[in-house]
Order: structure tokens, then sequence, then C-alpha cells
């Protein structure tokens, strides 16, 4: 027996609700005697015409390709603002080491020129009381010394010995300024560290040549 396509009939029987998708099926075409043709599911009744038609099931059709996975990251999102860049380096400064002449003590000066100031007698080794300034006159003529010759007579000029440090002394220097800097800082009120944060940027730039505060 001539067995039809089974998609063409599949869809010629769907209208009389004999064929079902995904599934093989006998149905039945019956022809009456004016020759009309029926189809239906069971068996043709009485003296009609019977052609007995096996449709087989169309292909399933492939399931649906699951959607592509989006990749999640799980690590918690931190809000950080970006690392600042360090500051761009400055050259090492020149530095000095000087000597007080009234008590021989040491600081750092960025000049190496501190100007000259005036200093008792006494407290540079020369003559200390109006007694001893009294018998250094008495043999010259003058006048005895009284209050109004202090001036003239008990100070005298000094100046500051200074010489210049090497690199690595001027970075122990910058080294132990930055970290008195960053004491102050820490202490300081919101309105007092202007000064004391340029200050920290001056001394960072500085200390890039000295491999870092």
């Amino acid at each position: 027996m001539p067995r039809l396509p089974a998609l063409p009939a599949c869809l010629a029987l769907l209208g009389a609700g004999l064929c079902v998708p995904g599934h093989a099926q006998t149905v039945y075409k019956c022809t009456g005697t004016h020759g009309e043709a029926s189809y239906q599911s069971s068996p043709c009744p009485g003296a009609q015409r019977q052609r007995q038609i096996v449709l087989d099931a169309p292909p399933a059709s492939p399931p649906p390709a699951p959607a592509p996975a989006v990749a999640t990251s799980t690590a918690p999102l931190v809000d950080t603002a970006p690392a600042l860049p360090p500051p761009p380096a400055a050259p090492i400064p020149a530095l000095y080491q000087c000597v007080r002449a009234t008590d021989g003590k040491t600081y750092i000066s960025t000049t190496g020129e501190p100007p000259g100031y005036y200093a008792p007698l006494g407290i540079v080794g020369l003559l200390t009381s109006l007694t001893q300034q009294y018998d250094a006159t008495s043999h010259t003529g003058r006048d005895q010394p009284n209050a109004a010759m202090v001036p003239g007579y008990y100070y005298t000029r000094v100046q500051d010995r200074c010489r210049a440090l090497g690199p690595q002394e001027t970075c122990e220097v910058l080294r132990k300024d930055w970290t008195e800097n960053e004491r102050k800082l820490s202490r300081a009120f919101k309105s007092d560290q202007p000064p004391l944060l340029q200050r920290e940027a001056g001394l960072r730039a500085q200390l890039q040549g000295c491999g870092g505060p």
C-alpha cells in the first residue's frame, strides 16, 4: 500500500484532529458512494471504501540551545580611589651644619652663611665684669665704665661656622625632618595642617633621591 509523505498528510489532517505532531498514527480514508472522502482515526463504517494510512512521526525539533552563561564576578565590590602617582623627584637640597659661636651647639642651615650677631663678651670668653672692664680701661686713661657703656664694651659681633653636608648626611637630616613633620601633622588641628601638608609634599619629593622616606 502506498504511504503518503508524513509531513503533507499530517498538515492535511490537522484540521480533522487526526494528526498529533511527534507521534506515529494510523488514520483511515473513507470514501462514500458519491465519492466524498473523509478521514478518521477508526475504521470506516458500512460499505464505505477504506484506505489505511500510517503517518510517520515528524522529526523532533532539537531542544533550544541554552543561553550563554554570563560571567559574574564573586569578588566584593570595593569603592577604592585610584592610587595617586608619586610626586616628581626633587634634587637633594644643599644643607649645612653650623656651630654657634656662643655655646658650640650645632644646627642645620640651608644657606651656609648665617648672619652675624652680637653676643655678650662673657659668653665668648672675653671681659666678663665691670671690674675687669675698669681694669682694662684704667691704664688707657678712659673713664670708669658705667651702665651706659655696657652696649659698647660688653658685646662683640660673632659669626657661626658652617660646613656643607654630604649626600648621606643630607638624607639623614631629611628623614629626621620627615619624622618630626609627620608627628606634628598627626597632632595638628585641621586648620593648622595646610603648611604641614605642604612641607610633607616637599620632603617626599626631596626624599625620592634618597630612596624614599
